[in-house]
């Protein structure tokens, strides 16, 4: 028999190997993110959440505190996109990182395995592409932190890792209400065996506190974002199987058909893994019984996302989860140049395309900026027709411009934080993107004149309105708000709501 010592692999080296692989795919999707989220530019949903940063509060509009927190932090380093955006960056990479940390405690053979996942996940188009801030981030890494305590405390019995899981727990419920849905895969887990009721105790017992934060804003602020959530946004929701299919679909292309395909094949895995499966399974059931309702959005299901990978390292062998990686290398390569065309190419590259206006109204906007500051009187203020512009302009402005008009469900901080009270008799500028008929807007003001201009080829519109109407606004505008969107439910116990209260409105 030969023997060949060269060609010998042992499962240290092998080990080794996936090791030195990953260090490689983590600083080339670092550096990747780096720079997307250093060029890329800031999106409408980022700058309405940086207006939460620069007026930090125990709550907002939408949704609870912590991004607004996160964002208050990273503004006091600069408001440059990679400063608001840094932690983001760091999220998946930082993710991957505790997902091979978990792999090799469970089960000490798989160090081998647990390199190949880490390596999978970073190359996951939603672990590199998405450095974007959003609520979801803070929601992102403390919902990981609690599943990962959680999968500590299954293996170890100790109650410290309880304690911590329902203290992160508590954090991911102050940055979005989603999280509770790990809450309700825990209670599934662990109702099961009375020895481990008291496990659940512990973990309510030390989110509660941070829970309650967030309600006792909402009883003195009109239960603004418990409206947002599970009322105002939810107003036009009706059955239909098509929202079913694209929930099905998106859930394919952001776990990839691969490993989707390995799920599906894996049901005694499901069982043998209960304490990592019911992370991913519970969630992902119940946003399948939503979006029979309604349209499920993609970053909706981020937060669970990594103990679906957590499962996959802890039952595929190391050669097909390096097939899946060189895989979705391929898979996510036109992602990369997709957004690398965005950024390098000069926004006329995509005259003719349907987004074309988008690109330009994002990429060209501190001139969109600079054309609605020109001749603009010395009483005069900027305002937007919808949320979104409103947000993106105040960005680039450095100053906040609110909503003119109703607005949406979305558009509602405004009524936390802007007193129409104060811009009675001074000049108004409303931007909109589209035409803007002065018929509209004659009831508010003396006088309105409609200007345009131009930018990247394409016109966008501003009216300037004298002499602002407040008591007129007041009746035609301020009681619609109050009454389409403050019709707060009799069981809710109503401390305070600063916005009725503020212009003397009857609750609805």
């Amino acid at each position: 028999m030969n023997f060949n010592p060269m060609h010998r692999h042992t499962p240290c080296a092998d080990a080794g190997r996936a090791r030195r692989v990953f260090a490689q795919i983590f600083a080339l999707t670092l550096l990747v993110k780096l720079w997307l989220a250093a060029c890329f530019p800031i999106t409408g949903d980022e700058a309405f959440f940086y207006q939460w940063g620069v007026f930090p509060d125990w709550g907002y509009s939408d949704h609870p505190p912590m991004v607004g927190w996160l964002l208050y932090l990273l503004n006091g380093v600069s408001h440059h996109p990679l400063s608001l955006r840094f932690f983001s960056v760091l999220l998946w990479s930082l993710i991957a990182l505790g997902l091979i940390d978990l792999i090799r405690r469970i089960d000490a053979t798989r160090e081998e395995e647990a390199y190949r996942l880490g390596s999978l996940f970073l190359l996951m188009p939603f672990s590199w592409a998405l450095n974007v801030v959003t609520t979801d981030t803070p929601l992102i890494f403390f919902v990981f932190l609690s599943g990962y305590c959680f999968v500590r405390g299954t293996l170890s019995d100790k109650t410290a890792w309880f304690v911590a899981t329902g203290v992160f727990l508590g954090l991911g419920l102050l940055s979005k209400y989603f999280a509770g849905l790990l809450a309700i895969a825990y209670f599934i887990y662990l109702c099961r065996t009375p020895r481990n009721w008291m496990r659940l105790v512990i973990i309510a017992a030390c989110s509660l506190p941070f829970f309650a934060v967030n309600m006792v804003f909402n009883a003195d602020h009109c239960w603004t974002n418990i409206m947002f959530n599970l009322i105002n946004r939810n107003e036009k929701a009706h059955w239909s199987a098509l929202t079913v299919v694209e929930y099905l679909a998106m859930m394919v292309y952001l776990i990839t058909p691969w490993v989707s395909w390995r799920l599906v094949r894996s049901p005694q895995a499901l069982l043998r893994h209960g304490a990592i499966a019911v992370l991913f399974v519970a969630p992902f059931a119940l946003f399948l019984l939503l979006s029979m309702k309604k349209t499920i959005g993609l970053h909706w299901v981020l937060g669970f996302m990594p103990f679906v990978f957590l499962f996959i390292g802890m039952t595929c062998r190391a050669d097909a989860l390096r097939a899946y990686a060189r895989w979705t290398a391929w898979y996510a390569s036109p992602h990369l140049l997709l957004l690398a065309a965005i950024i390098l190419l000069p926004a006329t590259v995509w005259k003719g395309h349907a987004f074309y206006d988008d690109v330009v109204f994002h990429k060209d906007a501190d001139r969109i900026v600079a054309a609605l500051r020109t001749d603009l009187p010395k009483d005069g203020v900027v305002m937007g027709r919808a949320y979104t512009p409103a947000s993106l302009l105040a960005y680039h402005a450095g100053e906040y411009w609110p909503v003119f008009g109703e607005g949406r469900f979305h558009s509602r901080q405004d009524d936390l934080i802007v007193d129409f009270r104060r811009y009675a008799g001074k000049t108004i500028r409303i931007f909109d993107r589209n035409k803007i008929v002065a018929a509209e807007l004659q009831p508010y003001f003396s006088s309105v004149t409609v200007h345009s201009f131009d930018v990247g080829g394409l016109v966008f519109w501003y009216a300037d309105g004298e002499n602002f109407n407040y008591p007129v606004y007041r009746e035609r505008i301020l009681k619609t708000i109050a009454d389409r969107y403050y019709r707060i439910p009799s069981f809710l116990p109503v401390h305070a709501c600063p916005f009725l209260e503020r212009y003397d409105l009857p609750r609805p």
